[in-house]
Order: C-alpha cells, then sequence, then structure tokens
C-alpha cells in the first residue's frame, strides 16, 4: 500500500519552498572544517546582510549581542561533536536593533563524513518581548504587593495605638487603605517616556470623588492643578495626605457642611510644586490642640519624608487653609 493510499501527502519542493517562507523560517548550513556558512535569502534578511552565497561564522558572530557572543559560539563549537538535534536563543543587533533568535540545528557527532550541520533560523523577537513584558509585569507585581503589605502592616500597628475603639480603628485603617488603592490603580504608563506614573489632577479628583457626593450640590470640590505626572511612591504618600485632610474636613470642616466647598489648587516655586487646599463654607474654624493624632503625624512624616516638602495650615477664621510644598523631582519617583 502506498502513501498515498494512506493519506500521507507528497510534498514538491516549491511547495515545501512556500511553506519555509509562510512560517518565517530561515535555512542555513555550516561547514564546520571551512567555516563557510551558507543561508537562504530569509536568512540574509534576518541577519541584515546583502545576499551572498558564503559568509563565514566569524562574520555573523560579529552580529550576535555581545553578551549573548561566547554562549553562543561555545554552543556551535560543540555541535561538531554532537550527534543529534540542539538549539539555542540569542540576540543579534541589527542597525542599532536587537532582534532576537532561535536557532535550531542537527549535529553529526563529529563523523569525517558529517562535518556539516545544517539547521533553521527563527525570528523569535515578538515571543522574547511579550515574556520580558511577562516577567517585567509579575516582577512590578509583586513590587507594588509587597510594599502595600509593608504599608498596611505599618498603617495597622499605628492605627491600634491611637483608636480609641476597635471600631474606629477598623473605620480609620479601612479608609487609608481605600484612599491607597484607588492611588495605585491610576498608576500607569504615561505617553512621551514618562514612566508609569499617575496624572497630577486625576490622582486628586479621585481621591475626593466620594467625598464630592455628600454635599448639597455635586461640584463642590474643584481641583484645577498643573498637569504632570506622580510616581508609585509618591502617589501613596500623596494619597495618605489628601485622605487626612479630607477626612478631617469630613469632621471638622467644610465638607461636613452640605454647602461647604473645597478648592485645591497648584503654583510653581522654582524646584518645588506649591498644592494649595482651600476650605470654605463650613463650620467656624478652631485651631486644634498642639498635640499631633496619629493622622497628623502620618502626613508630616509623608510630606517630609517622601515628598521631601513641607506642609503648613492657616486656621483661618472662614475655614481652613493648608498649604503643601513638594519637591517636583521626588514627585516623579
Amino acid at each position: 500500500m502506498t502513501g498515498a493510499e494512506f493519506g500521507v501527502h507528497e510534498w514538491s519542493p516549491e511547495q515545501l519552498r512556500r511553506a519555509v517562507m509562510a512560517a518565517g523560517v530561515a535555512l542555513w548550513a555550516w561547514d564546520f572544517e571551512s567555516d563557510a556558512f551558507t543561508m537562504d535569502a530569509q536568512g540574509f534578511d534576518l541577519w541584515g546582510l546583502e545576499w551572498r552565497k558564503v559568509v563565514t561564522f566569524e562574520e555573523l558572530s560579529a552580529k550576535i549581542h555581545p553578551a549573548d557572543r561566547y554562549r553562543v559560539r561555545s554552543a556551535f563549537m560543540a555541535t561538531r561533536a554532537m550527534l543529534g538535534p540542539h538549539e539555542t536563543d540569542f540576540r543579534i543587533v541589527v542597525d542599532g536593533t536587537v532582534r532576537w533568535v532561535a536557532a535550531r540545528g542537527q549535529g553529526g557527532g563529529g563523523r569525517p563524513i558529517d562535518r556539516t550541520v545544517f539547521g533553521i533560523f527563527l525570528d523569535v523577537t515578538g515571543r522574547k518581548q511579550a515574556e520580558e513584558g511577562n516577567e517585567l509585569l509579575a516582577g512590578e507585581m509583586s513590587h507594588r504587593v509587597k510594599n502595600l503589605l509593608s504599608i498596611a502592616t505599618s498603617l495597622t500597628s499605628l492605627s491600634s495605638r491611637s483608636a480609641a475603639s476597635a471600631e474606629e480603628m477598623a473605620n480609620e485603617l479601612i479608609g487609608r487603605l481605600t484612599a491607597l488603592g484607588r492611588a495605585h490603580d491610576l498608576v500607569r504608563p504615561l505617553p512621551g517616556g514618562q514612566g508609569n506614573a499617575a496624572l497630577l489632577g486625576d490622582l486628586i479628583t479621585v481621591l475626593l470623588a466620594p467625598y464630592d457626593d455628600l454635599g448639597a450640590f455635586k461640584g463642590r470640590i474643584r481641583v484645577a492643578v498643573e498637569r504632570m505626572g506622580v510616581g508609585k511612591t509618591a502617589s501613596t504618600a500623596l494619597a495618605l495626605v489628601v485622605h487626612e485632610l479630607a477626612t478631617n474636613s469630613m469632621k471638622y470642616g467644610a465638607l461636613a457642611s452640605p454647602i461647604g466647598t473645597l478648592d485645591v489648587s497648584s503654583i510653581s516655586e522654582g524646584e518645588m510644586l506649591v498644592i494649595t487646599w482651600l476650605e470654605r463654607g463650613g463650620p467656624q474654624v478652631e485651631v486644634p490642640d498642639r498635640t499631633l493624632g496619629f493622622g497628623s503625624q502620618l502626613v508630616q512624616r509623608s510630606v517630609a519624608g517622601q515628598l521631601g516638602g513641607t506642609i503648613d495650615y492657616d486656621w483661618n477664621r472662614d475655614g481652613l487653609i493648608v498649604t503643601l510644598k513638594v519637591s517636583r523631582a521626588r514627585l516623579a519617583l
């Protein structure tokens, strides 16, 4: 019984050529005694070389990424004594661009009659970039989760010392962790090479959004700040500061009144960004006890330690005015 009767297809050379072209496979052969390296047209395109009948392995080695060159040369040299298939992935540099190449070959085990190694090259740049992206994302998520767990542990420990009851501790802790979650949700890659950041206006607006629904009219909270990116570390610190200010305003300030308003604006002072928190329409403001509670201590630490700035309070009778000066360089971190 013939192969055709079993449904086995007889491939013509033209069909094989089309299949190889469609798969993006580059064919090569290497005579390791003469160092003659032959490739098809796809191979020369992949390596960024003008087509010619023969190149040398040394010529190709010059295009291999310096970090991979020794490993690849060793792997190819080892095929002289290897019987059977071998494979290796490596980078090449073509016109300043890095490409990932998968090399697959069949060695002859060093027998005199098998001095030529045959194989294929395959451009796997897309796959490698996807793998690197996944690894980067996994590392980033791990880093962010560890940071959040560390912050949550610290907040829990400090809140337990300052809260008068378990219920008060739970409410304060939930509020602070929720603010952190909102801030981290906003951190994303920005265009123009600005890195991973949240836009300052978006960050403040989202953090204050829950309080805007609690008054007699929506829109009583207005945010007009400079358009700039805030990095991951700064986002965490700024989220804690905004949450503490908003919580205090809900208890004692303008946000405690249905008709109270809050305006958040910014101006530039050289290397510093000045953010003004202006409350109006709330109950008459009274200067609080000088003793700093946990929330106030947290704000001071965040502003001075992570944002490289200062925070000042003006207990104006018409409403609290908070002036927050932060380092532009620290905001980007």
